[in-house]
Formats: C-alpha cells, sequence, structure tokens
C-alpha cells in the first residue's frame, strides 16, 4: 500500500530511505577505514555490482575490486576502479572539508568516469566518524568532451594548414608575395625605431623560361627548388627570403647599417649559383639579375620598396642580365666598385699580386736609421700600384686582412734575415698586426715558423696593433701578445692617442714602444691641443719605460718640436716615403 502524506511526515526515515535509494545519483556513507556503513541502490547496481544494497555494508573498495578482477581474468590490462582512483577519502578527512573529484576505473571491463563529491562525516559531538559522498556517471559526458577536444585539435590543425597554404609557397615552402609584405612592413616600422635600414632584393632567374620550354615544366620546378636550397644558405637568421611565382624571388635584409653590408651578400648571393646544377643528369648553368631598393631612401611603405627593387631588377636585366642594379644608381655605382675591388683582391691573393714598401724610422737627433715599417702595396696588372687605403679597410671588413698579413710578414722577414746576412744593419722591423690575427689559433705557430730559421732575428721584429683594436678586446688579446714577447718579439702600440686605453691596460700589456698618430702629429706646431696631447704621450711612454716614436712627419718644424720634448724616433716624408725593397738594400748599403 503507497505511503499516503501522513504516514511521510510522522516516519522521516523511510522518507529518507525512499529519496535516497530512486536518486540517480549513487550515494554512500564510510567509516574511517574505508568500510561501507550505508550504500544506495544506484551505487550498488552501476558501480560495486553488488547483490543488494546490503552486502556493501562492512565490505570496503579493495573486496569489490578483486571480486572484478576475478571475473576477467582473460583481461589483464583491465584495471578495476578501486585500483586506479586514488585515496580521496583520506584527503577529505586530513583536510576536514568537503571536496570534488574525478575518479575513473573499469567497471564491467568498460572504462567509467565519475564526477564525485565527499565531504567528512561527524557524529553529533563533532568528531570525524567517517565520509559522505556522492557520486554520477559522467563517462558519457567525458566522451562528449573528448570527442570535442579531438574535433578541435583537428579543426586548429586543418585552420593552420590553411594559413600556412595561404602565406607560403607550395613548391619551395618559402614565405609568399602575401607573407613577404607583411614581413616588410613589420621590419620598416621596427627600422623606424631601432634608425636602421632595411634592404629589399627582388631576384629573377635569367632566361628561365626557356628551361621550361626546352624541358619541361618538371625540371623548372627542380630548378626552382634547388635555387631556393641554395639562397636559403646565404640568408642571415634576421632576414626572410621568399618566392613571389614563376622565378622570382625576393628577399629582406633587416638591420642594414651601409652599403658595406649589402655588398657582402650580393656576393654570397651571386657565388651561390656559380657552379652549376645537376636536374635529372642535366647540368644546368643558371644566373640571375637582381634589383635592390633601400629603406628610406627608396621608401617608406613595403609597396613603394618592393615596386622599386622591381623597376632595379629590370635594370639589372637590360644591363646584360647575371648582374644586380639598386634603384638608387650612385649607390649601385659605389656597391659595384667594392664588388668588383672585392672580387680581384680575392684573385690577387692567389696571384700574389701584393708587394712589400719599407719605410725608414730614425733616430732624428743623431740622424741615424734605427729601423723600418713594412708597408703592404698591390701591384695590380692594370690599375698599376694601389695605395693601401683603398683596399686595406676591405680586407679587414671581409676577413682577407689574415691572408694579407701574413703575406707581408712572410715577405718582410725574409728579406729582413737577407739583409743581415749580407752584412747590411736594417734595425729593427715593424710589422702591422690585425687584432683578427690574434684571434687565429695556428698564428703563434706561423710566426714562430718564420723565425725558426734564424732564432736571434726575433729581437729585430716589432710587431704595431692599433689602439682602437686593441681596446675592444683587451683582455682577450694580452695573452697571445704575451706569448709573442716571449718568443724575444717587441710590440708596438700603433695610433697611439686616438683609443682611449686606460693606464691599467697599459701596464698589464707586454708593450715596448708607443707610436704618436699622424693626426696628433699634423698639427702638433700650430694648435696647442695637439702639441699638448704629444707632449703627454712622450713623458707617459718616458714615465713607463717604453720608446716613442711619431709618424707622419714632413715638416723640419715637426722634427725640431719632437726632439725637443723629448721624442728622437721619427717616421715619416721628412726622410723618406716607403720605397721598395731594392730602393732600401740601396739605402742600408750608403
Amino acid at each position: 500500500m503507497p505511503f499516503t502524506l501522513s504516514d511521510l511526515k510522522e516516519n522521516n526515515s523511510d522518507l529518507l530511505n525512499l529519496l535516497t535509494q530512486h536518486l540517480p545519483d549513487m550515494l554512500w556513507v564510510k567509516d574511517l577505514n574505508g568500510i561501507y556503513i550505508y550504500a544506495n541502490k544506484t551505487i550498488c547496481d552501476g558501480l560495486l555490482m553488488a547483490k543488494d544494497t546490503k552486502e556493501p555494508i562492512g565490505k570496503g573498495d579493495v573486496f569489490f575490486a578483486l571480486r572484478e578482477r576475478e571475473a576477467h581474468k582473460d583481461k589483464p590490462n583491465w584495471h578495476t576502479f578501486g585500483e586506479l582512483c586514488f585515496n580521496s577519502d583520506q584527503v577529505v578527512i586530513d583536510n576536514d572539508k568537503a571536496m570534488k573529484f574525478e575518479e575513473y576505473g573499469n567497471v564491467k571491463g568498460e572504462l567509467m568516469y565519475l564526477e564525485v563529491y565527499k565531504a567528512p562525516f561527524y557524529d553529533k559531538d563533532g568528531n570525524t566518524i567517517g565520509t559522505v559522498g556522492a557520486g554520477r556517471d559522467i563517462t558519457k559526458l567525458k566522451k562528449i568532451q573528448t570527442d570535442l577536444e579531438k574535433s578541435l585539435k583537428t579543426l586548429d590543425k586543418q585552420r593552420e594548414q590553411l594559413e600556412y597554404q595561404a602565406n607560403h609557397d607550395s613548391l619551395t615552402s618559402l614565405p609568399n608575395r602575401i607573407l613577404f609584405l607583411d614581413r616588410l612592413g613589420q621590419s620598416i616600422e621596427l627600422a623606424k625605431i631601432e634608425k636602421k635600414n632595411v634592404a629589399v632584393f627582388f631576384i629573377d632567374l635569367d632566361n628561365f623560361k626557356k628551361i621550361n620550354d626546352s624541358l619541361g615544366h618538371n625540371i623548372g620546378d627542380k630548378v626552382l627548388v634547388e635555387v631556393s636550397k641554395k639562397l636559403k644558405t646565404k640568408m642571415r637568421r634576421s632576414d626572410t627570403l621568399s618566392r613571389l611565382g614563376g622565378d622570382e624571388f625576393c628577399v629582406i635584409l633587416n638591420n642594414i647599417d651601409g652599403v658595406e653590408d649589402i655588398s657582402d651578400i650580393i656576393i654570397n648571393i651571386m657565388n651561390s649559383l656559380e657552379e652549376p646544377l645537376i636536374i635529372d643528369k642535366k647540368t644546368l648553368y643558371i644566373s640571375m639579375s637582381i634589383g635592390i631598393s633601400l629603406y628610406p631612401n627608396d621608401g617608406d611603405d613595403a609597396n613603394t620598396l618592393f615596386k622599386n627593387a622591381d623597376a632595379a631588377m629590370y635594370r639589372a636585366k637590360e644591363s646584360g642580365r647575371n648582374t644586380y642594379s639598386f634603384y638608387d644608381e650612385e649607390m649601385s655605382k659605389k656597391s659595384l666598385e667594392r664588388v668588383t675591388l672585392e672580387t680581384a683582391m680575392r684573385e690577387a691573393l692567389k696571384k700574389d699580386e701584393f708587394v712589400v714598401y719599407y719605410q725608414p724610422q730614425m733616430d732624428a737627433r743623431e740622424n741615424k736609421l734605427v729601423g723600418m715599417e713594412a708597408l703592404v702595396r698591390w701591384q695590380h696588372p692594370t690599375l698599376g700600384l694601389v695605395p693601401p687605403n683603398k683596399f686595406i679597410p676591405l680586407a679587414e671588413d671581409t676577413g682577407m686582412i689574415v691572408p694579407l698579413d701574413r703575406i707581408v710578414m712572410k715577405q718582410a722577414i725574409t728579406q729582413l734575415l737577407k739583409w743581415y746576412e749580407d752584412g747590411l744593419n736594417p734595425g729593427k722591423l715593424a710589422l702591422n698586426l690585425a687584432v683578427k690575427q690574434l684571434e687565429e689559433n695556428d698564428f703563434i705557430e706561423f710566426i714562430s715558423s718564420l723565425i725558426n730559421t734564424n732564432e736571434s732575428i726575433s729581437r729585430y721584429i716589432e710587431l704595431e696593433i692599433t689602439e682602437s683594436q686593441l681596446m675592444n678586446n683587451p683582455d682577450k688579446s694580452i695573452a697571445t701578445l704575451q706569448k709573442l714577447s716571449d718568443l724575444g718579439i717587441s710590440i708596438a702600440i700603433d695610433d697611439f692617442g686616438t683609443g682611449y686605453s686606460s693606464l691599467a691596460y697599459l701596464r698589464r700589456l707586454p708593450i715596448n714602444k708607443l707610436k704618436i698618430d699622424k693626426s696628433f702629429v699634423d698639427y702638433m706646431v700650430v694648435d696647442p691641443e695637439d702639441g699638448a696631447i704629444c707632449k703627454t704621450i712622450i713623458n707617459l711612454g718616458n714615465s713607463l719605460n717604453l720608446k716613442v716614436i711619431a709618424e707622419g712627419v714632413e715638416k723640419k718644424e715637426q722634427k725640431e718640436f719632437l726632439v725637443e720634448n723629448g721624442c728622437n724616433f721619427i717616421q715619416g716624408y721628412f726622410y723618406s716615403r716607403p720605397i721598395p725593397a731594392s730602393e732600401m738594400g740601396e739605402l742600408l748599403s750608403k
């Protein structure tokens, strides 16, 4: 007979039992040891698989977990609910508060997820005697969430692929025109802030249509892929290489200080196609025409720079192909001169076109020769004798200064030995030393090999290193200079007074001589400040027990000023211009 309203009011325990047993959620009560005190029908049927609501009483989760495993011995990879869920009952007791958990495990061989709420269970005196819990099967919800996450990941991946395809060339995977112009706009904005230049290279392969027409588009595509690979190897990390379509490529060069930076990269790019391409056993010679525009000179927005680089490229085509052209003609001329000079200089190193001239160093008080400085000259087959100010800066920028220095050292030391063997007395041989030499691991070995033929010759050798170069990284240079000093070689600081060296470093450096820079000597007689600087350097050298020599002395008044102030050693046109070895030999003979 069903309950009446009055029956329910008189018997609240029956009402509670009726509610809990028919709720769709799992309800239970456990003692402090995890033993069930109460379990409703939903947990018994859905999770514990108990015979009735009485069976769990006095038992824990382990009992039902073991029974589930026993029922599925043929499925060793299955794990029961009780084995996988952590001991959240104890966590609730330790924290003494209600908490929410997500627990999972295999029930009837299938993975089930529960959303669980647990709270401490107190007696009438407020003592914790167990836990109460409620749980809900969220397996279907979890599957929906998992499927949704997978779908979202798939959509994200598809979106990324579509975005990549929209911004990249499908053949070479390089950025396309859209991404190129976007990046160029960003580069311009950054250059405005950093006060730098941006260069745009517009590259077009020469006569590429003939390859497509004669060998087919399949070969043409392979050529484009190989060209893109070669161009990539010439890019800096900050640069962007893109393919616009067909045989057209574009490059963004960031952080450009001047035309020198661009010239070096042009050479690298042009040289990248110097060797022929081997495509399907066919040897193909490819060249390119390059147009160059610069921010801000040739435009202050992406489209303008792009358009002007394109126009410059057509000018390069009109100039005969396999060349480049700047949008600004003057810059194009300067860059072409630099590239031409660099190419010629590399050939000159191979062909031994560099010769050594010698400028006497004199003791002005006694009017006596005490040494000479070896100075390099370039004996060009068509241009004649090229002065050092035309090629030394280029050699330093490109790293060619290292082999050039060594050519000079080898020629000059060999000549010095010959003069002494002939009974002449050339005194000290001063050789310019580029700071990059000190960074070469084999430099000490190289210089040792030059003097090993006559160990006593080292005391007649003096290496000059400019103050400004030395002060860029004095700590790194000191160790190598000390090794040179240990070999008996003298060390002089050239252009002294221009590099702001400190006394602390001067004391640490194994130096023997200071050389007053020509810029002070030029006006020391007429300019009180330059005169004071020269006097200070002379006094400093004397106080540190260093010799002092002045370079660039051209007039009698300059010589007399230096001698009067304690600097006897002089080098300059007043005594002699740099002269070839044959003339120097005659001078020594006299």
